[in-house]
């Protein structure tokens, strides 16, 4: 019997590894059907007709669209395992606004890094890639609460949303001989990243580094290594 659960996707894409990371810390079973997400099957049309990318979620038959749209789902659907987003509305707000900052404003600095015609371009987008860890930075102190991970005790939405990208981070770190997530400067995200990249739900999805460096090889200049 096919499982009621079903991800479209591709297992080297952050934003699919998002989704997964949430269904695994709902303990929810599910199937993934891999997806190229350069080359859009009617499967994934079918299911995703507007965005027509990667991830959907099907639940029961029904696609949903978005990873951190995907993420929220989750919760709200499931009660069983921890909740994802905090209780308290201006916590969640703060989660909320911080996920979307991550995907709209900082992460996209990579690819403009990744793409720097010159070393004074590279400098200005490097430049602007660690203002943002220190706003995260920030980030971590006010939403973590001195706790080990944005959502307290626990692995939460905003770890998820920021997490999702560190095997990546990794892979940028070693082709560009870059320390981002340094102690010096950032020393809580720091510390955090390595706890949740030492954490089940980070090692049980991310595919290991040398095998995405491979990846990022073979798509280098065709965007983002995944859909959103």
């Amino acid at each position: 019997m096919a499982s009621c659960v079903q991800l479209l996707g591709a297992s080297p894409s952050p934003y699919v590894n998002r989704v997964q990371m949430a269904l695994k810390l709902k303990s929810i079973e599910y199937e993934l059907i891999e997806e190229n997400p350069h080359i859009k099957s009617e499967r994934l049309l079918k299911a995703n007709p507007v965005l027509k990318k990667i991830p959907v979620l099907i639940h029961d038959g029904e696609p949903i669209c978005e990873s951190l749209l995907i993420v929220q789902y989750i919760d709200d659907a499931w009660n069983n395992g921890p909740s994802l987003l905090p209780s308290d509305p201006q916590d969640a707000y703060l989660a909320r606004f911080w996920a979307l900052y991550i995907d709209d404003k900082w992460y996209p600095l990579y690819k403009e890094l990744r793409e720097a015609p010159t070393e004074e371009a590279r400098k200005e987008v490097l430049d602007k890639i660690f203002e943002g860890l220190v706003l995260l930075e920030e980030a971590f102190l006010k939403c973590g609460k001195g706790k080990p991970f944005f959502g307290g005790d626990n692995i939460g939405y905003l770890d998820i949303a920021l997490g999702c990208y560190m095997g990546w981070l990794k892979v940028i770190e070693e082709m560009t001989s870059i320390k981002f997530l340094d102690r010096s400067k950032t020393p809580g995200l720091a510390e955090w990243a390595e706890k949740f990249c030492s954490h089940d739900t980070f090692k049980e999805v991310v595919p290991e580094t040398q095998k995405l460096v491979e990846i990022f090889k073979m798509v280098q200049g065709r965007g983002k290594p995944a859909s959103g």
